[in-house]
């Protein structure tokens, strides 16, 4: 493992956590398996060799309690989910170039052969211990076959997991008050030999780990209360039928492995059975995981713990290569609360493609709308702004009026040498995706294509050179050779997070072979002097669209309360998002300088539909804030209004538009925050 810049020299492998083999997917998700989607091809433009893989979790007793509620086999039930997800990844571009399960030959014969490993090197050890046990139904209640009290917080818990409270990994016999989950009836306690991994002896070499350990924040900082505290082993077996036995002639033959020793050495049995299928000399699984891999783990929050604690200590103590960064993502709510699959209340992944849409539109709004780890909030009417104003409005537009206007005056890139300032504009797009993928954003590698998409609609706009044609034909050739350019630098560094859409625009400029091959340098290439009559890449979304889909959406929801009326779920159901369970300390907040301003001027900008461009007094300077309250006030009477400002964000083009800080708001209505006293422009909020 290297921390150097991508590209480096060693392979690279990005994994996404396993789905459990047990229910449809829902776009919430798709959020990780899109992400990690995007920074795979993201890598590849950069030059990275890399490889993308995952597999369904087959085992475990979310498993093998729906299947005996299906009256089915593990197996049999497992084996349908899995192809159903194996079909269902590529209909949204996620494009895994293996994509296996936990129960097929190589990953058992693999997760054996480490499991041995570690118990001869003395790593595994057994251990009398107290398990929750149904005595009606005479037989041990491992993990989800079991429900009570977590003991370090009170919540509701399942047996493996405090999923409802503190979120903490329990090992068995933790939980309290324990209740069999197969009669509802209360369970007793009966001592049981296990088997153990000594992750306590990993403590000073997990401290170590975090510290070298990439990715997005809270990966890095929410493993350290368990690393810096008490350190506990693991109990690695479980008392059940369904999984992959412990190794024979290890003294428990009557135990399989705990579902979370199998689920990620899928990761490597995965890479394995791709380099088995391409051959070493495409890509050497055992060079990227026994050498100097650059590992990368894009998972859900809920299980940082696993991919950060118990992961690497294994990978360790078998000496393979520890991950290089592990991206964890937020949650998805849908129209402010959680989803629920008991009442229906969730978009389907197979939904969305029956009604119609591209799967880019969706990838875009999952890629981008907020920061990763961030909880990102769905609804029907979001969707359909983020891909009117940003996809039809920025990267389309410029895109299809571009180059019909090189089509149609010059027959395609007109004979002329890009300018400098061009050249430098797509320099900077470059450098700024490439600044994205190495520090693990998906929203900013996303969002550097649509700023040079924005840009060339400024440029266009500026420049007309449909009033050049006939008074400076020469001039005219140079702005369009110029826009012909930039549609081709987006069409690569957009790929990654719209893979379908920038194939059709790679053909439109010219491009030989796929988008998908190029390289980052295909940027600047002269693109071809013959292009073909562009057509438009994406479509705006009528309004009555929205309101149709929330229509299907409540009748959903109020048939199946209707049939149910238990919660089962996974999200909170409030009104409000969940508050985000990564705090930051007090010099985070102080490096936010938020200040008074008072609003100077307000108006819409041409063509969107709920941008307004303001400009803002904020004591030191005035400020150009674009911000979308266009639908939501009354703009001619917002000059003179004090306004609270995040003065040193990032800037960003919204429209073509540059925006140079952000007004905060509160709501969907976008309630102005504003003082109650006299504080004057440039003073700062503490």
């Amino acid at each position: 493992m290297s921390h150097e810049e991508f590209p480096t020299d060693q392979p690279a492998v990005v994994t996404c956590g396993l789905p459990y083999a047990n229910g449809d997917l829902h776009i919430g998700h798709l959020r990780t398996y899109v992400g990690g989607d995007v920074y795979a091809r993201a890598l590849r433009t950069l030059g990275q060799e890399t490889a993308f893989v995952s597999g369904s979790d087959m085992h475990g007793t979310p498993v093998a309690v729906n299947a005996e509620q299906e009256g089915v086999s593990p197996e049999e039930f497992a084996l349908e989910w899995h192809e159903t997800y194996k079909s269902t990844f590529p209909k949204f571009g996620v494009e895994f170039d293996n994509y296996g399960h936990t129960h097929d030959e190589t990953n058992v014969e693999l997760t054996t052969d480490i499991v041995r490993t570690l118990e001869e090197e003395g790593h595994v050890y057994e251990k009398e211990i107290m398990v929750a046990y149904d005595p009606e139904e005479e037989q041990s209640l491992p993990d989800r076959y079991v429900e009570g009290t977590c003991p370090y917080c009170g919540e509701r818990a399942r047996g493996d997991e405090c999923d409802e409270g503190c979120g903490r990994h329990l090992e068995p016999g933790e939980i309290e008050d324990p209740e069999s989950t197969i009669t509802g009836n209360p369970a007793e306690y009966r001592e049981q030999t296990h088997k153990f991994f000594r992750v306590s002896e990993f403590q000073e070499y997990l401290s170590d780990f975090l510290d070298r350990l990439e990715g997005t924040p809270n990966a890095r900082n929410q493993p350290r209360e368990w690393i810096e505290g008490e350190l506990r082993d693991w109990c690695i077996t479980r008392d059940m039928d369904w999984g992959i036995d412990y190794p024979e002639g290890e003294g428990a033959d009557d135990l399989v492995l705990y579902v979370w020793v199998d689920a990620p050495i899928e990761y490597v049995s995965s890479t394995k059975q791709y380099s088995e299928r391409v051959g070493p000399d495409t890509f050497d699984w055992a060079d990227a995981w026994q050498q100097s891999g650059d590992i990368v783990h894009v998972i859900g929050r809920d299980i940082i713990q696993h991919h950060t604690v118990f992961w690497p200590a294994m990978l360790h103590g078998v000496d393979y290569t520890e991950p290089r960064a592990v991206m964890a993502s937020g949650f998805i709510t849908l129209n402010g609360k959680g989803f629920s699959t008991s009442r229906n209340r969730a978009v389907w992944a197979d939904e969305y493609l029956d009604e119609g849409f591209h799967p880019d539109l969706l990838r875009y709004y999952l890629a981008t709308n907020g920061g990763f780890q961030q909880d990102v909030d769905f609804s029907w009417e979001r969707f359909r702004e983020r891909v009117n104003n940003e996809l039809v409005g920025t990267v389309g537009n410029f895109a299809y009026r571009a180059l019909l206007f090189a089509h149609r005056e010059f027959g395609g890139a007109p004979d002329a040498d890009l300018s400098e300032e061009v050249r430098e504009r797509i320099e900077t797009a470059i450098d700024d995706f490439a600044a994205a993928v190495n520090d693990y954003s998906v929203r900013e590698a996303g969002d550097a294509a649509v700023a040079l998409a924005g840009f060339g609609n400024e440029y266009i706009q500026r420049n007309e050179p449909w009033n050049l044609v006939d008074d400076d034909p020469e001039r005219a050739a140079q702005v369009i050779r110029d826009c012909v350019q930039i549609a081709k630098a987006v069409a690569v560094l957009f790929a990654p997070v719209a893979p379908g859409t920038c194939e059709d625009l790679w053909s439109q400029v010219g491009g030989e072979g796929s988008v998908h091959d190029a390289e980052i340098d295909a940027a600047l290439e002269p693109p071809a002097a013959d292009l073909p009559e562009p057509t438009e890449l994406y479509e705006k979304i009528p309004e009555e669209r929205v309101e149709e889909l929330n229509a299907k959406l409540e009748e959903r929801v109020a048939a199946a309360s209707d049939d149910d009326d238990e919660d089962d779920d996974t999200t909170d159901m409030t009104d409000f998002d969940p508050i985000e369970s990564d705090r930051i300390d007090f010099d985070t907040f102080e490096d936010l300088d938020i200040r008074v301003g008072e609003i100077l001027e307000a108006e819409g900008i041409e063509g969107a539909d709920k941008l307004a461009r303001l400009v803002v007094d904020i004591g030191v300077e005035e400020r150009q804030i674009v911000a979308g309250i266009k639908q939501l006030h009354d703009l001619s009477d917002l000059p003179g209004t004090r306004v609270i400002v995040l003065a040193n964000l990032e800037k960003a083009e919204l429209f073509g538009v540059e925006s140079n800080g952000m007004i905060l708001a509160a709501g969907d209505e976008a309630d102005l925050l504003t003082t109650v006293g006299d504080a004057v422009p440039g003073e700062r909020v503490q």
